[in-house]
């Protein structure tokens, strides 16, 4: 009788030992995937990968014609995007152009929110000193004054008490307001050239200070009853590529030397042609 119940006794031993070596390796489990899942030279490979294939956000106004635009079709187009286009494809590098205004574009940079800005920027030494970073002209521009196509008026002497539209922010608008003492006129802001020509054909104001190509090209593209006003333009000035923040130098450089290339293998005059017929 006492066999029997050792021989049970030591039967139940044996199955609560079998049973204590399961729980054990349950509880072990976790700890060996762990160690076999490497994170560490996954996720740097991941890395490398999104470094290497990194897309460059660069902002810009949403119209400037000929520099951008919206055309018949619907596209977006203009110099600074066929500029843009041809250096980035020479340069081999990837982008994507976020269509937001010229306020909003600058804003958009200083924020983080893009890396760079090309909207027909003109080159200053005052943009310089508030942040501004600027690659290499790529056009010479300067402002003038236009005005309705019925208009009497001929020089800025002619403007005393009355009123001139200029475009927030850009140097059309530094231009008029540093004539605005001399010459007796008010200066008044609009966000974008479009709504700004309409004030002047509509008679809200006497005329209107903005990029000599933009306003030439609207004339004779869209017909509005506007002129250029002779001998009002300022000196030329360039337009540059901008950033905001000097980590992204190397985008700066990036362009200027795509762009030096384009101009040594005939490509940025074949853009200047398409738009300017230059």
């Amino acid at each position: 009788m006492k066999k029997k119940i050792m021989t049970v006794i030591l039967g139940m031993a044996m199955a609560a030992s079998v049973c204590a070596c399961g729980s054990a390796a349950d509880t072990a489990a976790p700890a060996v995937a762990d160690s076999s899942a490497q994170p560490a030279e996954d996720t740097s490979a991941a890395t490398e990968s999104s470094t290497d294939s990194k897309k460059w956000i660069i902002a810009t106004d949403t119209s400037f014609k000929p520099f951008e635009y919206t055309d018949e079709k619907g596209d977006f187009v203009g110099i600074d995007m066929d500029i843009l286009a041809a250096v980035a494809e020479d340069q081999g590098f990837d982008y994507e152009v976020q269509v937001l205004g010229w306020d909003a574009s600058i804003a958009a940079c200083q924020a983080g929110q893009a890396d760079g800005m090309i909207a027909g920027a003109s080159v200053t030494e005052e943009r310089k000193s508030s942040g501004w970073i600027f690659s290499d002209g790529y056009y010479d521009a300067n402002q003038c004054m236009a005005v309705a196509a019925d208009s009497d008026i001929k020089g800025f002497s002619d403007l005393d008490g009355l009123s001139v539209a200029v475009k927030t922010g850009t140097m059309s608008a530094a231009y008029a307001e540093s004539l605005a003492p001399d010459y007796g006129f008010t200066v008044t802001y609009f966000e974008d050239s479009p709504t700004m020509y309409q004030a002047v054909v509509g008679g809200q104001v006497a005329g209107c200070f903005d990029d000599t190509p933009i306003m030439a090209s609207n004339i004779k593209d869209t017909g509005i009853a506007m002129k250029l006003v002779e001998g009002t333009g300022n000196e030329p000035a360039a337009y540059g590529f901008a950033i905001f923040n000097p980590d992204n130098q190397e985008l700066v450089d990036m362009f200027n030397k795509g762009l030096a290339n384009i101009k040594a293998n005939g490509k940025y005059d074949e853009i200047l042609a398409k738009y300017l017929g230059e």
